[in-house]
């Protein structure tokens, strides 16, 4: 079919069946947000990076970059067994959060999981990956506020950007942004960035939804 004998029904079942997605070049990553018991509480599972990779010793969920085709809950399944050995079987999950795009080019899909009669002895930490885990009691995020800072954001155009083509050229008035940075101190940890903000979001909509 060429552009010139289509219509608006060829357009409409063309379109049908698209799933809408982030364009430009966006790296989409998959955590799971895992709930576990522990002595009657609910807790939060947290791991350690591996001093093996990038942002090193920072504290994180279980997750990674969804490989071409895969479903995106699926690749937080997958990563949360490849770092912690954690059987499919064990996770049930209880939600989608929602999800967080960043100035970096990166887009995070959290998910809400619980994971089935928990206990440390059942974890195979894959060191080259994971340091350490540890747990946070949910009541403590409950009843604590993070610290909370912005980062400016600016555009900054490359030497051989084409000015010319755009009103007032190099005195075009860029629009200025900002992330939010958030933080939580619990005993020697500290658990920021994109981590404490999907805490924060998920608290929030706990608390909003608690009747």
């Amino acid at each position: 079919m060429s552009i010139d004998s289509m219509n608006i029904e060829n357009i409409k079942k063309i379109f049908k069946n698209k799933n809408a997605h982030f364009v430009d070049d966006f790296k989409e990553f998959s955590v799971l947000v895992p709930l576990v018991t522990i002595n009657d509480e609910i807790h939060i599972l947290f791991e350690i990076r591996s001093q093996n990779l990038s942002q090193p010793g920072e504290v994180s969920f279980p997750g990674g970059a969804i490989e071409d085709g895969e479903n995106y809950y699926l690749a937080g399944l997958r990563e949360l067994n490849e770092e912690l050995g954690i059987e499919y079987s064990k996770v049930e999950k209880i939600a989608k959060l929602d999800y967080f795009a960043t100035p970096f080019n990166f887009v995070i899909y959290p998910y809400l999981v619980y994971i089935h009669n928990f206990d440390f002895d059942i974890l195979k930490i894959n060191k080259d990956e994971v340091e350490s885990v540890f747990t946070v009691p949910l009541s403590y995020f409950f009843n604590t506020k993070p610290l909370k800072y912005k980062i400016n954001v600016k555009m900054e155009p490359p030497k051989d950007y084409p000015y010319h083509l755009i009103p007032n050229g190099k005195n075009y008035n860029w629009r200025k942004g900002y992330y939010k940075t958030y933080f939580y101190l619990y005993e020697d940890k500290v658990i920021w960035g994109l981590t404490a903000r999907i805490i924060e979001d998920f608290i929030y909509d706990l608390k909003k939804m608690l009747p």
